[in-house]
């Protein structure tokens, strides 16, 4: 199976299982980038036997483990994008996220650097982005967050900055997560393009195709849906595609301008803080 010709959303599998990386590589044919975070490493079958052996690992070996896997997973998709997340939590500071993000840039030669939209996150980004590295904004439930993102990676070359609004966590409290994508991609029609919409938190095929028909720049789907796809045949949706869903509240478009600076916008939001505390509680049940 080769790539759709008409396909402009480029196609990346969110995982921490190189195996996983594998089967849908054989199925579909081709990936366009990989994303991992603290949670799935976590579910990575061998962390997940050591765990079972009673076997935690050291803070320093979980680091390595980690390194391991995205250097299996980049070996895999050395032309795509293999997003790498920092640890994180609540108190973590901008310097420490920014020296684990230079580390980390250095694993593999396709990396993307995951960093939360805090505004210790955003400071890091701002950072590595002057220092000609790529970025991944990740766990953006709104359009100011988004924008802050905007502004916290200016002069920054189309391709090294991606934003994460993850849909599936607002379906979770009734909100209309695709409405958030449509939103974003309205908005930074009116900027200059530097940075890519991704996708993510993808519960179903349904979502997955909805994105392809909004015009997502980037999707990011859980092996088992990619893998329906590809046994579908990998469909595109047509004009005739509908996506309605009556019992999810819309999010309306509030039109957030992309002129202030990135500590001018409210990046606050409940499910971000949810989001890191989930990451780093995983990440920190690894370590003995």
């Amino acid at each position: 199976m080769h790539k759709p010709k008409n396909l402009k959303t480029k196609i990346f599998l969110d995982g921490g299982d190189p195996s996983e990386t594998r089967a849908v590589l054989s199925a579909l044919g081709f990936l366009d980038g990989q994303t991992t975070n603290p949670t799935l490493i976590a579910k990575n079958p061998e962390a997940q036997a050591r765990l079972a052996r009673g076997e935690k690992f050291s803070k320093d070996e979980v680091f390595d483990f980690y390194r391991t896997v995205v250097s299996e997973i980049s070996s895999l998709i050395p032309n795509g994008s293999v997003s790498v997340e920092v640890y994180a939590d609540a108190s973590t500071p901008s310097d420490d996220m920014f020296m684990q993000g230079e580390d980390m840039f250095s694993w593999i030669p396709n990396a993307h650097i995951k960093y939360p939209i805090t505004a210790a996150g955003l400071s890091a980004a701002n950072r590595s982005i002057k220092k000609g590295k790529r970025v991944n904004m990740t766990l953006c439930f709104t359009e100011a967050q988004a924008a802050a993102v905007y502004a916290a990676t200016a002069g920054a070359s189309r391709g090294d900055v991606f934003v994460s609004p993850f849909i599936g966590r607002l379906d979770d409290r009734k909100e209309n997560g695709m409405d958030l994508i449509k939103n974003i991609l309205r908005m930074y029609h009116a900027g200059n393009g530097h940075v890519e919409v991704l996708t993510a938190s993808v519960r179903s095929m349904e979502h997955f195709m909805a994105a392809l028909a909004v015009g997502s720049d980037i999707i990011t789907s859980p092996a088992s849906i990619l893998l329906e796809w590809a046994k579908e045949g990998t469909p595109l949706p047509d004009e005739s595609f509908s996506y309605e869903k009556p019992d999810l509240a819309p999010i309306a478009y509030r039109g957030t301008p992309l002129t202030k600076g990135a500590d001018e916008y409210d990046i606050t939001h409940e499910l971000t803080d949810k989001g890191i505390a989930r990451f780093s509680e995983d990440w920190n049940n690894l370590i003995g």
